[in-house]
C-alpha cells in the first residue's frame, strides 16, 4: 500500500539557488520548489543573488517544469528600509513568484498591502516555537511558517496537531546550523559592523577564539578542548537524509534544505539524494531502508562540516560541535556543467576547477545515475588541443568518449 493511501502527505523537496544557473540545476535535479533572494532585503547578501530579469526568467524556468520559485525579504528592517522594501514588492508583484518569505511583521503588512493575491511564508527567522505563534501568523494570512531550528520532532507534531490543516509548516532537514536562535545573531554586528539581520553575516562563529585575561592583555589563553585550540560556536551541519519517516510522520509540509551560497555540485547532490529518498519511502518504506547506505554516500559527495540531527531529537550535546577547526569535508571537485555538443562531438563546458586528460571522472545526472568515464580530449574555443584546462571559469569543449546530456554535472573524487 502507498504512503498516501494510508494518509500520508507527500512533502515539497525546496532547495536553495544562489544564481540562475544553480536555480535551473535544482529543478532539473529534484526540486519541487525552489527559494532565491534579489539583490536586496534577503539574508544571504553575500551570495550573488538574482537580478530582476533573471529572477523573472528563473520564475518561468520553474513553471516550464512544474516547479515553484519563492523569493525570501526575511530581513529585520529599519526605518530607512521600508520605503525600499515597498518598491521591492511592487516589481515582486509583476514577476509573480509563487511566495514570498518574511520575517518581520511590519514588512509582512507592507507585502500584503502591496500584493495582497501573493502566498507569504513566515521565516525561521521570526523565532516560531509554538502553535500559538502559528495560529497567530495565520490569522493574518500566511499560507505558511517555517519553524524554528531549535524544535524537536515531537514539537513539531504537536504543532500540527494544534493548528489549522490548511497552515503549512516547512522545516530545515539539512545544511548548515547558525549558533544563534533561528539565526538571529549579533557576533557579525559586533565584530565587524556588518549586521547578519540584515544579510551581511561575516560567520564569526566559525573562527577560532582564545580568552584575554584582563590585566594581561596581548597574552592569549586557548579555551581548550584539545591542543590545537577550540571552535567553540562550530556546528556540524544538519542531514535528516535517515530520518524521512520520522519527518514525515511529524506533519512536515516541505522539507527544506539550507545553502544559498552553495555550488551547482552541491545543491545537485542534495537534490537528487533526497528526491530518491522520499520518492522510495512513499513507494515503499522497505525500498527506502534497503537504499539508507547508498543516500549516505552520495550526501556525502558534496562538502559538508560532518553531520548532526539538530535538535529533532532532543537538544544537541557537545558531539554536535566541532572543536578543532572549522574547515569543510570535501570528498569531490566540481568541475562544471556539461553544455551543447558541437560539431566535433564535443561537449561545452565552463570549467570551474582544473582537470587534465587522461583523468578519470565522474558524471553526475538527474535521474541518479553515476557514470565513471575518462578524459578522452580537451579543445579550447578555438579548437587547439589542450593537456589540461588550469584557468577557472574558461570555457572548453571536452569528449569524454561517450555522448552526454546538457547539464550533466562532472565531478572528480579527491
Amino acid at each position: 500500500m502507498l504512503m498516501e493511501d494510508l494518509g500520508y502527505k507527500k512533502p515539497e523537496l525546496l532547495i536553495p539557488a544562489s544564481n540562475l544557473e544553480v536555480l535551473k540545476i535544482a529543478v532539473l535535479y529534484g526540486a519541487d520548489a525552489v527559494y532565491i533572494g534579489g539583490e536586496m532585503y534577503g539574508l544571504r547578501a553575500k551570495a550573488k543573488n538574482f537580478s530582476k530579469e533573471d529572477m523573472k526568467e528563473g520564475i518561468d524556468y520553474a513553471h516550464t517544469h512544474g516547479k515553484k520559485v519563492y523569493v525570501t525579504a526575511n530581513i529585520t528592517a529599519h526605518n530607512e528600509d521600508l520605503t525600499g522594501i515597498e518598491k521591492y514588492f511592487e516589481e515582486l508583484k509583476e514577476i509573480k513568484p509563487d511566495a514570498v518569505i518574511i520575517s518581520d511583521p511590519g514588512v509582512f503588512e507592507i507585502a500584503k498591502e502591496v500584493m495582497p493575491d501573493m502566498e507569504l511564508h513566515i521565516s525561521t527567522q521570526a523565532n516560531n516555537v509554538n502553535y500559538a505563534t502559528y495560529r497567530f501568523w495565520h490569522r493574518l494570512g500566511a499560507k505558511r511558517v517555517v519553524s524554528a531550528r531549535e524544535l524537536s520532532l515531537e514539537e513539531i507534531k504537536g504543532i500540527r496537531d494544534n493548528i489549522p490543516e490548511d497552515l503549512e509548516i516547512e522545516s530545515f532537514v539539512h545544511g548548515a546550523m547558525c549558533m544563534a536562535h533561528s539565526g538571529r545573531c549579533l557576533l557579525s554586528n559586533y565584530f565587524t559592523g556588518r549586521d547578519a539581520n540584515r544579510g551581511a553575516c561575516t560567520h564569526p562563529c566559525r573562527w577560532k577564539y582564545y580568552l584575554v585575561e584582563e590585566t594581561r592583555p596581548g597574552e592569549y589563553l586557548p579555551v581548550e578542548e584539545n591542543e590545537r585550540g577550540t571552535y567553540i560556536f562550530n556546528s556540524k551541519d544538519l542531514c535528516m537524509i535517515e530520518y524521512i519517516p520520522q519527518l514525515v510522520d511529524a506533519g512536515i509540509d516541505s522539507f527544506k534544505v539550507e545553502g544559498r551560497m552553495k555550488t551547482a555540485l552541491y545543491v545537485a547532490s542534495v537534490a537528487r539524494t533526497y528526491r530518491r529518498a522520499i520518492d522510495d519511502f512513499f513507494e515503499n518504506p522497505a525500498l527506502y531502508e534497503k537504499n539508507i547506505p547508498y543516500y549516505k554516500e552520495e550526501i556525502s559527495k558534496c562538502t559538508y562540516r560532518q553531520f548532526t540531527t539538530g535538535f529533532f531529537f532532543g537538544k544537541p550535546d557537545s558531539d554536535a560541535q566541532i572543536y578543532d577547526n572549522n574547515t569543510y569535508i570535501k570528498e569531490y571537485t566540481y568541475l562544471g556543467i556539461i553544455g551543447e555538443k558541437n560539431q566535433k562531438g564535443y561537449y561545452k563546458l565552463e570549467q570551474r576547477n582544473k582537470f587534465s586528460v587522461g583523468d578519470e571522472i565522474e558524471v553526475m545526472k538527474p535521474d541518479g545515475r553515476n557514470l565513471m568515464l575518462k578524459v578522452k580530449g580537451i579543445r579550447d574555443e578555438e579548437g587547439n588541443e589542450m593537456d589540461s584546462c588550469p584557468h577557472p571559469k574558461q570555457v572548453i569543449y571536452v569528449d569524454l568518449g561517450e555522448g552526454l546530456e546538457e547539464n550533466d554535472i562532472l565531478r572528480r573524487k579527491e
